[in-house]
């Protein structure tokens, strides 16, 4: 096996980044003399001086009973030879040192146990194949330029197969150049936009979406897949994103609708899953958008059994009126029940519906109120 090249890293600074992890000399004494590496997205987001997104950590030996050592809370995943453990609140996913190959193009890794350098020339980009041992004297292994792309703002794959093997790798390169404000090199950029989604499940390209809907700058990212002809963006489909993001975070809607779930909806038109990919919010949405109601009781009615994401991106596309439905009207309730319309004659069935709504259509628009008024209104209705 190769040796993984060393960088010129600052070791000092280096020290400095791995003390603000915690766990991380716990697991160093749990490894006792087998190597282990924190790896990946965490050693590019410790020298970008950001906050972590991952905590990967490789073991040149077995994950699992790493794992077992540190005797943290663990599940374990032996397809892949990775564990995830929990020490003190914080979440580490553990993996044995590996090489994968593909059987085909966008199937899932056929792996096997291998070396350091083996693992880190199966990854996606440059930035992402650096690692830092843990348990001796800090120095970065940088054997494909990581830290050079990572200073000069540059996604790079590492081998023009990248995205045959894993055609979800150019849906990663776009949410990481919106994330961090990189550009692809050209070959890699040229590669991503020959990459082929049609070969892996249409569960994996949407887990990647939501991932990518997740981020603050996901505009970005999917405006760059659209560029790169790998997904269509719906007309204004940039804006209304942007819309999207801004009002999920703006009362009336902050809290009341999942902002990913949303931005996804704008982005594709659909919901997650098969179930959703059947059903069009977006054009649901247009179409309430469109409707300019009169009195609450229709908005009420044209608003009434569809989810909070059809609703946030009719209001996005400029459906005010949903403010007063969101925070008022779908808030408005009877005193009455159909029990009291039984008690007071009517036969249960249609006619004690057909009550109820007349009188919840009156006390939205004003024109009855109090419990009296409601279940005299409610009768006269029943009772035609």
């Amino acid at each position: 096996m190769s040796t993984p090249s060393r960088s010129d890293a600052d070791p000092v600074r280096l020290d400095e980044l791995l003390a603000g992890v915690p766990g991380l000399e716990r697991i160093a004494a749990a490894a006792r003399d087998t190597p282990v590496y924190l790896v990946g997205g965490a050693v590019r987001d410790l020298l970008l001086g950001r906050d972590r997104t991952d905590l990967d950590i490789v073991v040149e030996g077995d994950a699992a009973t790493l794992a077992s050592e540190l005797g943290g809370e663990s599940v374990a995943d032996d397809r892949f030879a990775t564990a995830k453990v929990t020490i003190d609140g914080v979440e580490f996913d553990t993996a044995t040192a590996r090489a994968e190959s593909y059987p085909r193009p966008g199937a899932l890794p056929e792996v096997r146990p291998a070396a350091l350098a083996d693992d880190l020339a199966r990854r996606d980009f440059s930035v992402n194949a650096m690692a830092v041992p843990l348990g001796s004297d800090p120095e970065l292994i940088d054997p494909h330029g990581g830290l050079r792309d990572l200073e000069a703002g540059v996604l790079r794959v590492l081998h023009s197969r990248s995205f045959v093997d894993d055609p979800t790798r150019a849906l990663r390169a776009a949410r990481y150049a919106a994330r961090f404000g990189f550009t692809l090199e050209p070959h890699t950029e040229a590669l991503a936009r020959g990459a082929d989604l049609a070969t892996v499940s249409e569960d994996r390209v949407e887990a990647e979406l939501m991932r990518l809907a997740g981020e603050p700058r996901a505009r970005q990212g999917f405006e760059l897949l659209a560029e790169w002809g790998l997904i269509e963006l719906p007309e204004e489909g940039g804006s209304l994103i942007e819309s999207v993001s801004r009002l999920s975070e703006e009362s009336p809607w902050a809290g009341a609708v999942d902002r990913a779930l949303a931005i996804h909806a704008a982005a594709t038109g659909h919901a997650p899953g098969a179930a959703g990919r059947v059903h069009d919010l977006l054009g649901g949405a247009r179409e309430l958008a469109a409707a300019v109601p009169a009195r609450p009781s229709e908005a009420v009615k044209l608003a009434r059994g569809r989810g909070g994401v059809e609703l946030l991106l009719a209001r996005a596309l400029d459906a005010e009126w949903l403010d007063r439905y969101l925070t008022e009207w779908r808030q408005v309730r009877l005193e009455i029940t159909g029990q009291d319309l039984i008690a007071a004659g009517v036969p249960e069935g249609p006619a004690v519906g057909r009550g109820l709504e007349e009188a919840l259509r009156r006390k939205l628009d004003g024109a009855a109120s109090g419990r009296d008024e409601e279940l005299r209104v409610a009768l006269e209705a029943a009772r035609q």
